[in-house]
């Protein structure tokens, strides 16, 4: 962490900004226990903001704000165990969102620090749930893509050779981490023809309520720009199905559309 004397020879938006980054770090690495959080660093931190003569009031009071919540927890953390961190990780939060507020700073996906969580046990894994892109252009859908495939168990995901790269910063911030989790390959639409249960999802299709969806099977998912190819639906011999859409505009971003069949598919 930055020694809070450098931190105070920064000035103006540079300081707040620095400072986000400083919080966000925190708020990577203390998740597992009260305990691991700095506190009377971070109350150093706050007091710093708070009676700066630069500060505006707008600062002054999120960082009053912060130092009330770390004063409750320093009074009341003794004996805490790993499922009390979280009063402590969302005043951290408001506090950060406050700053970038102040210096100007409009949050991004990749702003939000994604806590690990634990699985609701409510479902099990299934086998057999691959998902095929093609030609999906954009870093953000293809993380996203991948971050909703890794939540609900998917096998692997495989990508045309268009497909953006998993590996670009924008796919890497959207996936929140799960490219590293989930088998991933690139291969060409001919590939289609030695899966089993390959099937589209695309207008024309049967309504996703009414549609059996195979185990083990491949759902294929077109560009955000010119949907499915024919010489990728010839590959389709378990069908298509579509998300009925009642709205004018009746159109879904790609990933939202792939969230949405990928859970009724897993449901």
């Amino acid at each position: 962490m930055m020694d809070l004397a450098h931190l105070l020879n920064l000035h103006g938006r540079a300081r707040v900004r620095k400072t986000v980054l400083i919080l966000e770090r925190i708020e990577h690495e203390s998740t597992e226990s009260i305990h691991a959080f700095p506190l009377l660093y971070l109350r150093e931190l706050a007091v710093m903001l708070k009676e700066s003569p630069e500060s505006p009031d707008s600062l002054v009071q999120a960082a009053g704000s912060f130092l009330q919540a770390i004063d409750r927890e320093q009074l009341s953390s003794e004996g805490r165990d790993n499922s009390d961190t979280r009063s402590m990780l969302r005043a951290l939060n408001q506090f950060r969102h406050a700053l970038m507020r102040i210096s100007g700073q409009t949050p991004a996906d990749w702003d939000f620090v994604n806590a690990p969580r634990s699985s609701s046990g409510f479902a099990q894994r299934k086998a057999g749930m691959r998902v095929y892109l093609e030609d999906v252009r954009s870093p953000f859908n293809i993380g996203s893509i991948f971050r909703t495939a890794e939540a609900l168990g998917f096998e692997e995901i495989i990508l045309s050779p268009e497909c953006a790269d998993p590996m670009h910063p924008r796919a890497r911030r959207s996936a929140m981490g799960t490219i590293e989790r989930m088998a991933w390959r690139r291969a060409p639409v001919s590939s289609l023809a030695e899966m089993e249960g390959v099937f589209a999802l695309e207008v024309g299709g049967s309504a996703l309520g009414e549609y059996t969806f195979p185990l083990p099977g491949v759902m294929v998912l077109g560009s955000e720009e010119l949907g499915i190819s024919s010489d990728a639906l010839q590959y389709c011999t378990a069908g298509r199905v579509e998300i009925p859409l009642v709205g004018a505009k009746a159109s879904l971003n790609v990933a939202t559309a792939f969230g949405i069949a990928a859970f009724a598919w897993f449901s």
